[in-house]
């Protein structure tokens, strides 16, 4: 195991300023998951830490060891990649010994550590097959096998489970899982999917244009979003979002006339904000309740999704212009059509400004 410290990293491809002056310490035994959109630097900055870019500037650490100028082989990682890049022509067992002969170790230290690392991912009855006789969790498991066998310090992950499907992704998720329990490894986790991330990492990464948005648990970044970019990032289905227009604030928390639900007291402080200022009011599908229309503040439910033991409520204001989606468990009585208020729990709102950033709550509601 070994601890990554990255201090003011900076990629730079020609002109284009990949990573942005990324600080991210990551500790002993940690799972780590880098996670963002298409295009936010995140196999990039994986691909820092393995040394197969090299840095434009900043400092990085694996362990007490700067490695700035390390070549791959050197920095004690190990890496799975998307691809599962087996070698065809050899069985399970020689692709997972490869780069131990490479590295000239003794025929006996090989084969205890392939066995080794073949019990831990049951691989034990596939060690004389090759790739084509393997399923893709089996192939993606003699990947992990492979960078496994090397005793690495740190094991990177390139969206490993990008070309599996449905329920393969859900079956090595929980290999992965176990896998980490098991060796207590440090472990760094690339992904696009959020799911991944929030079932797999002790700690989240969310990058956006080549910067650290929010670092925290999956339970802080889902309940205290510090961005609206990273409230409608992570969830599914996806953060409701309404623009709000202060009425006033005071040390109490504040008032907000919110399209088409009606004015509300929040506990949130927005006393750095002027009346009259937008605002984005944030709810999550599960905290909001709908109830039967009443005067002008109504919704009308334009789709319906049951999805087994929770439905989908879809819902549009008179206007239009924005699509909110209610989640309640089935059963359902509501139905297209149907025109209903929305209702969202006080506590469960966030409130974001103009720059999009969380206002926090008043000194009074974080003492409550």
């Amino acid at each position: 195991m070994a601890s990554v410290t990255l201090e003011k990293l900076n990629k730079i491809f020609g002109s284009t300023h990949i990573i942005k002056d990324v600080d991210l310490a990551i500790g002993n035994g940690e799972f780590v998951v880098f996670v963002g959109p298409s295009g936010c630097g995140k196999s990039t900055l994986l691909r820092l830490i393995a040394g197969l870019e090299s840095i434009s500037d900043g400092t990085m650490q694996i362990g007490d060891d700067v490695v700035n100028e390390l070549p791959p082989r050197e920095r004690g990682v190990g890496m799975v990649f998307q691809s599962y890049a087996l070698y065809p022509h050899m069985t399970v067992y020689e692709n997972m010994a490869f780069g131990l002969k490479l590295a000239k170790m003794a025929k006996e230290t090989v084969d205890d550590r392939v066995m080794a690392t073949a019990r831990i991912l049951q691989l034990e009855e596939l060690l004389q097959r090759k790739p084509k006789e393997l399923s893709g969790g089996q192939r993606q498991r003699v990947a992990m096998g492979r960078a496994m066998a090397r005793e690495p310090k740190i094991l990177l992950f390139d969206e490993p489970l990008s070309n599996l499907d449905a329920s393969l992704r859900v079956q090595m998720r929980n290999e992965i899982a176990r896998l980490h329990h098991r060796l207590g490894s440090t472990m760094i986790y690339v992904t696009h999917d959020q799911v991944e991330a929030m079932t797999l990492a002790d700690k989240i990464v969310v990058l956006r244009d080549g910067r650290i948005e929010q670092v925290g648990s999956p339970h802080d970044l889902y309940q205290r979003p510090e961005t609206r970019f990273v409230a409608g990032f992570i969830g599914s289905p996806t953060m409701n979002f309404m623009p709000a227009e202060l009425v006033e604030a005071s040390g109490q928390g504040c008032r907000v006339q919110v399209t088409g639900v009606g004015e509300l007291s929040l506990p949130q402080d927005a006393s750095n904000t002027t009346r009259g200022s937008q605002l984005t009011l944030g709810v999550r599908p599960e905290h909001m309740r709908l109830e039967e229309a009443q005067g002008d503040n109504a919704f009308e439910i334009v789709n319906v999704e049951y999805l087994g033991n929770e439905v989908y409520v879809y819902l549009e204001p008179k206007d239009g212009d924005i699509l909110l989606v209610h989640r309640t468990e089935a059963p359902s009585d509501w139905q297209v059509g149907h025109k209903v208020a929305l209702a969202p729990e006080i506590e469960h709102i966030h409130l974001f400004d103009g720059d999009d950033k969380a206002l926090g709550l008043t000194q009074r509601s974080e003492a409550a």
